[in-house]
């Protein structure tokens, strides 16, 4: 069995069902341990599936129980770690780096792991439903974020994927826009991406809807002839990709088809993102749909979708939901249950 050393939060509570903010988890053949101060002893004794150890020094307790189990070799995610607490581990071990060491043995899902994820994109389908209803003329982005926040955490009893991107038309050609105080108007463009939690499992989606009749369909009818010739080379690319998702093909390749469609129609030089990204206990995480990554395609994957063009000073389209790959083989469409 394989010894290794963790320290985010997620990696954590995927070895054994318990998480904080100040944590060292060593795995150490059958052994667990759970190394974190005293404000967080109960609940880790209540929750943690391995042995809670308090210190008020992690690191240097750490080195005490390597040095008591006399392990020679260490897996560790260097991406992780401050150089002190690098340098410091490696004088007594000999440190096996693994850059993204979690996100690796978390890139392929569960069966369980995909009904939760399931889950919590259908709550996030139905936050955007809800919100249509909110969608006003003359209300800001503050005041829409605002409004789409209380419906994807249900008033707060849930957790956020992000924090929401609320941006109307110049707003929209920034991927990721901040918000602002720009009041939403007649023939506007606004693009909503979001996601909440499940069972801490995070949900993706964004659609970019016209505002004369808010609906969250991915059949958007827009007054404006450009708007609605860029919207329909966003969702032309979308199609496509999705439609050749299988088993066994490179993931650059759905980039590849992607970007085709969108470089075609004359908009290559503003679609200035990678094609997706697994979502899981993080809301980027393997695999990456890029244009370089040759992993391919597996059962248990989950991924989005989201292409884009983005017209500086003038208005963005995204077009993006979460895909798996089901253990029967068949790929789903995860968020458009609504």
């Amino acid at each position: 069995m394989d010894n290794f050393i963790l320290n985010k939060e997620n990696e954590v509570y995927y070895e054994c069902g318990y998480s904080c903010d100040n944590v060292i988890f060593l795995s150490l053949g059958s052994e667990k341990f759970f190394i974190t101060d005293g404000r967080y002893t109960i609940d880790a004794k209540e929750n943690a599936n391995a042995e809670v150890i308090t210190t008020n020094n992690l690191l240097k307790t750490t080195k005490e129980i390597l040095l008591k189990n006399r392990i020679k070799v260490l897996k560790i995610d260097p991406l992780n770690w401050d150089y002190e607490s690098f340098v410091s581990l490696s004088k007594i071990v000999t440190l096996q780096k693994i850059p993204n060491y979690s996100h690796k043995k978390r890139m392929i899902k569960t069966p369980n792991e995909l009904e939760i994820i399931k889950k919590s994109v259908f709550l996030g389908a139905l936050a955007f439903e809800e919100f249509k209803e909110e969608i006003k003329i003359g209300l800001d982005e503050f005041e829409l974020s605002y409004k789409f926040k209380e419906k994807l955490s249900n008033r707060g009893n849930r957790d956020l994927s992000f924090e929401p991107i609320v941006a109307i038309n110049e707003n929209s050609a920034k991927p990721h826009a901040i918000i602002s105080n720009k009041k939403l108007q007649i023939d506007d463009i606004l693009l909503l991406d979001a996601g909440l939690k499940y069972k801490r499992y995070c949900s993706d989606r964004t659609r970019t809807i016209s505002v004369e009749n808010p609906t969250m369909s991915k059949i958007q009818q827009f007054n404006n002839q450009k708007k609605q010739k860029i919207y329909d080379i966003v969702l032309k690319a979308q199609e496509e990709a999705i439609k050749n998702i299988k088993i066994g093909i490179p993931l650059k390749k759905l980039d590849e088809i992607a970007r085709e469609v969108i470089t075609k129609a004359g908009y290559g030089d503003y679609f200035v993102h990678s094609l997706g990204h697994g979502v899981g206990l993080d809301i980027h995480e393997w695999p990456y749909v890029n244009k370089r990554n040759e992993i391919l395609i597996q059962e248990g994957m989950v991924f989005t979708i989201e292409p884009g063009i983005y017209l500086p000073n003038e208005f963005g389209v995204r077009i993006e939901d979460m895909v798996c790959i089901n253990y029967d083989g068949n790929m789903e469409v995860m968020s458009e249950y609504i």
